[in-house]
């Protein structure tokens, strides 16, 4: 009887290290993970306009677009290229200028057309490959005017494929130092 009486302390003992334990492991399965669809998502958040040089010390404009991204099955980026000639392209712009006072979309013999841009490989060290997160994409205007007025609509292409919804910067006036966004 008395053994009997140590079995159940020690069993007593045992049940109270193992209640916390039991207690995470049903707080944790209540925890949704987080679902989102294998199609990119961007959302313009600002576009910053400030004075720089080149690197051979002749004045610019730099113009930085941030953005917010999400992609569902974290493919987003394109690693490094075997080839310094093969690169591809996977963040996408189209620039529209104002003329007579309407916007219109220009093309690649415009100065101030846009490259296309690169965005790196990005490696989720977890199982749930969700990415997200803010980029930061800087364009140097070396021929403007200071009236240029001007705004972007971009994308994004993931390595299936996978095109991202578009959205636009907000209107940008090259002479005008400073940011401007929705956020």
């Amino acid at each position: 009887m008395v053994f009997a009486g140590k079995s159940e302390v020690i069993s007593m003992g045992r049940s109270y290290k193992i209640l916390p334990a039991l207690l995470i492991f049903v707080l944790a399965s209540c925890i949704k993970i987080e679902d989102l669809p294998p199609e990119p998502m961007v959302d313009f958040r600002e576009f910053t306009l400030s004075d720089s040089t080149d690197i051979l010390g002749n004045p610019v404009r730099v113009g930085k677009l941030t953005f917010y991204f999400e992609d569902g099955d974290g493919d987003l980026g394109l690693p490094q290229p075997d080839n310094p000639g093969s690169e591809e392209s996977n963040l996408f712009l189209k620039l529209y200028r104002k003329t007579g006072g309407v916007f219109e979309l220009v093309g690649p013999s415009d100065p101030l057309y846009p490259s296309e841009y690169r965005i790196p490989q990005m490696v989720v060290p977890s199982q749930n490959r969700i990415l997200k997160g803010t980029i930061d994409v800087s364009m140097i205007y070396f021929l403007y005017n200071p009236l240029d007025t001007l705004y972007y609509d971009f994308w994004v292409k993931d390595r299936s494929g996978n095109e991202s919804n578009t959205d636009s910067t907000c209107v940008i006036v090259l002479g005008e130092s400073g940011p401007c966004g929705n956020r």
